[in-house]
């Protein structure tokens, strides 16, 4: 391993403080390995020191090489999306410094090879000897919005059942991806082994890891007829420190290989066939720190204007003559700052009706709904369920998805709102899954995509109709006969065909918040006025929480 280089470790960081003693313990171990003066390390959210911070500091030392290392498992969102983007903007901040990304640990063989060890050491500490034949292995992994990283889990746990022969294995997840932690371990306990073995395949300890202990103490209780152990979580090892030295090296020369065939924002995965190419934009600006509250780096940095396509490789431009950072911070989340024709505009609405019809949010909503649309008479048949606007503000700050039930309308919200609120927008009427279920069955592309929506999503999402009044009408029955539970219904499509009774329907339907009207009057803007009415009152009410 060559010198010439200094190394960041691009930890995601904890609001454990014992996962956060753990990474620096991992971190005094590498240094007694390389020595103390080439390796920083940086936390992507929740402490300090930022990946930003640490680059500085390596830069500040004299490094003119910085490879930014993922301390992490498998390559999902943090480490094909958020730490890039963090390491473009680096870029653009030192033009001087060649900066190179190293790849995620994945499937090492010293990484199997310690989770051998940790199963051997909890079968050590058992009372009794239990066969592995008659032993299931539960790996419970992180869980991610990424399914090429959740497969990873699998493909690990078939590797351990196989390779140490145990007699029945099961993979959950912590969080995101289901099976859920407490889900699995009941699933596990129902298939007749003698003992459950429970593995937090994670690398440190923290909130995760407590819960995944937890449960299993919980299993142990309900089925005392079963043996259940805990393993050790990978932890602190020199094992650990051999593998991310060896992805600093490769990064360093330009050889990080990541397992890309399938990759979901590079070739179309089912049920994912939207995100190929989707750019590549941080999502945890808002946490980015300690829980202070104080958010903002040292170093003056900007998440560049176009974000960098995800099959875009990041290439170190060649060396220049130091020049001093002049772009802006990046600091907490702004307020919403409309143009001035937007202020004028809205002023002229509030003085051209009794706005006493509406209070709270549902006023800024429906002014909004008038602005867009230049009709006053717009909200005089408006109907907003009580508490129905601040449901759909907690909503986006809280679940941060909304489904549409056309692309036009998905178009429609304010691109700027969506990226600094890291919502995520979905329209399922052009997924190949629900055109073929539209095919199958007697409903629209639109209302296909609605229930495709409550298949994929269940309650987290709002729901944004403005066009088809059939995806109305299945939202209804779904809510009504499937018990799901959208935080918000906002059903404004316009025609002659079935809209008035779809939102009558809406208006009825008492199980859930809805912002709809009566009569024919609607469409795409009008849906999209709402959702972005919302969107400017949840930026304000993030920037002004304590």
């Amino acid at each position: 391993m060559t010198s010439d280089y200094a190394i960041v470790l691009a930890g995601h960081g904890s609001r454990d403080p014992d996962g956060l003693r753990e990474f620096e313990q991992l971190l005094a171990l590498m240094r007694e390995r390389i020595g103390a003066h080439r390796l920083r390390h940086g936390y992507l959210e929740f402490a300090r020191p930022t990946l930003v911070e640490a680059v500085q500091a390596s830069v500040a030392a004299g490094a003119r090489r910085v490879v930014m290392v993922p301390v992490l498992l498998f390559a999902a969102t943090h480490a094909k999306n958020d730490m890039p983007s963090e390491l473009q903007a680096l870029q653009q901040a030192f033009p001087e410094v060649e900066l190179s990304f190293g790849a995620a640990m994945d499937l090492h063989p010293r990484l199997l090879r310690l989770a051998q060890q940790r199963i051997v050491e909890a079968e050590a500490r058992a009372d009794q000897h239990v066969q592995r034949a008659d032993t299931c292995l539960v790996v419970v992994g992180r869980g991610t919005s990424d399914p090429d990283a959740n497969s990873e889990i699998s493909k690990l746990c078939r590797m351990l059942e196989e390779g140490m022969g145990f007699g029945a294995s099961f993979v959950c997840y912590s969080g995101t991806a289901k099976p859920l932690v407490a889900d699995g371990l009941r699933t596990a306990a129902r298939l007749g082994c003698r003992r459950v073995i429970v593995m937090p395949f994670l690398l440190f300890d923290g909130i995760l890891v407590k819960r995944i202990y937890a449960a299993a103490e919980t299993l142990a209780v309900r089925h005392p007829e079963i043996e259940v152990l805990k393993t050790h979580y990978m932890g602190v090892h020199p094992d650990l420190v051999e593998v991310f030295l060896e992805r600093a090296e490769e990064g360093a020369h330009g050889r990080a290989h990541m397992n890309c065939s399938l990759c979901k924002y590079r070739v179309q995965i089912v049920g994912f066939e939207r995100q190929v190419g989707e750019p590549q934009q941080p999502h945890h600006l808002q946490v980015r720190g300690d829980l202070s509250g104080d958010n903002s780096d040292s170093l003056p940095i900007v998440v560049p204007e176009q974000p960098l396509p995800a099959t875009t490789r990041v290439t170190p431009p060649p060396v220049r003559r130091p020049q001093p950072a002049t772009t802006p911070a990046v600091a907490a989340l702004p307020r919403y700052a409309p143009s001035w024709n937007e202020v004028e505009g809205l002023r002229l609405v509030a003085a051209e009706r009794d706005w006493s019809d509406f209070s709270g949010a549902a006023k800024a909503v429906a002014q909004r709904l008038v602005y867009t649309s230049g009709d006053v008479a717009s909200v005089d048949d408006l109907f907003v369920s009580p508490g129905a606007s601040e449901a759909g503000i907690r909503a986006i700050l809280r679940c941060r998805r909304v489904v549409t039930d056309t692309s036009v309308l998905e178009a429609a919200l304010q691109p700027s709102l969506v990226q600094a609120l890291s919502v995520m927008t979905w329209c399922g009427a052009q997924e190949r899954e629900a055109l073929l279920l539209a095919e199958a069955s007697d409903l629209t592309d639109a209302a296909a995509g609605i229930r495709l929506a409550c298949e994929r999503f269940g309650n987290d999402v709002i729901l944004a109709i403005g066009d088809d009044p059939m995806a109305v009408s299945e939202a209804v029955a779904l809510i009504r006969e499937k018990t799901w539970r959208p935080q918000l219904v906002i059903g404004l499509p316009a025609g002659f065909i079935g809209t008035i009774e779809c939102k009558e329907q809406l208006r009825r339907c008492m199980q859930v918040p809805r912002i709809t009207n009566r009569g024919p009057k609607g469409g795409v803007m009008w849906a999209s006025a709402v959702v972005n009415a919302l969107f400017i009152a949840a930026l304000n009410e993030s920037t002004t929480a304590p």
